[in-house]
């Protein structure tokens, strides 16, 4: 009888084992659909308010390397005729072409990455917006960001017509979720986001008037 109850027990106890061990594994499954969701999110555009207020924003993060690696490498010949624009900023010799929101290589996972609702360069008193990765890992396209001051200028090439920014302001938000984009609303502007240096809690934003 006791054999019988202990071996009862035991088949118990081993079923409730299985039972954890499948819900830990469906949760952890989960919890990382979850965050590759996240991360591929769409910056949305509400223009009712005088500010643009963008939502649902992926938290674009410092990316570094344990080698000690600070250069952020470039693509050798790069096919610059593929893109849909090219941004170029010359004090920290970074020239990168980005995608069309259609495209699936328009992730900051691969490239500077345009975010949905900007408007393109032509577009009067538009703002386009991108974003990329800090630090020192190959995708870190805005790891040096953070030596351009105010008054420092980049350059948008889009149908084969080059515009020129300065940047105006540059502020840092904390990563909640949601960000508050301010900027002249009679302006052309052009919204470079990325990981705040050394910060795993805010994102830098830079804001230029097209010049």
């Amino acid at each position: 009888m006791n054999k019988k109850i202990k071996k009862s027990q035991i088949c118990l106890f081993g079923s409730l084992l299985i039972i954890i061990g499948t819900f830990t594994l469906a949760y952890n499954h989960i919890s990382s659909l979850k965050e590759q969701l996240f991360s591929n999110m769409k910056f949305n555009i509400d223009n009712d308010y005088s500010d643009e207020i963008i939502e649902d924003i992926p938290e674009v993060e410092e990316i570094n390397h344990t080698d000690n690696n600070t250069e952020v490498k470039q693509e050798p010949s790069i096919d610059y005729s593929k893109y849909l624009g090219i941004l170029e900023i010359p004090k920290i010799k970074l020239k990168r072409g980005f995608y069309g929101t259609e495209s699936r290589y328009n992730s900051i996972e691969y490239n500077v990455t345009l975010v949905g609702g900007s408007t393109m360069p032509d577009v009067q008193n538009g703002n386009l917006i991108l974003m990329a990765h800090s630090g020192t890992a190959y995708i870190s396209y805005f790891a040096y960001l953070y030596k351009l001051n105010i008054g420092d200028v980049a350059y948008v090439t889009y149908n084969n017509f080059k515009y020129k920014y300065q940047i105006v302001n540059i502020y840092n938000i904390p990563k909640t979720g949601q960000a508050t984009i301010t900027r002249n609303m009679e302006k052309t502007c052009l919204t470079l986001i990325t990981c705040t240096k050394d910060s795993d809690t805010e994102q830098t934003i830079y804001i230029l008037e097209q010049i």
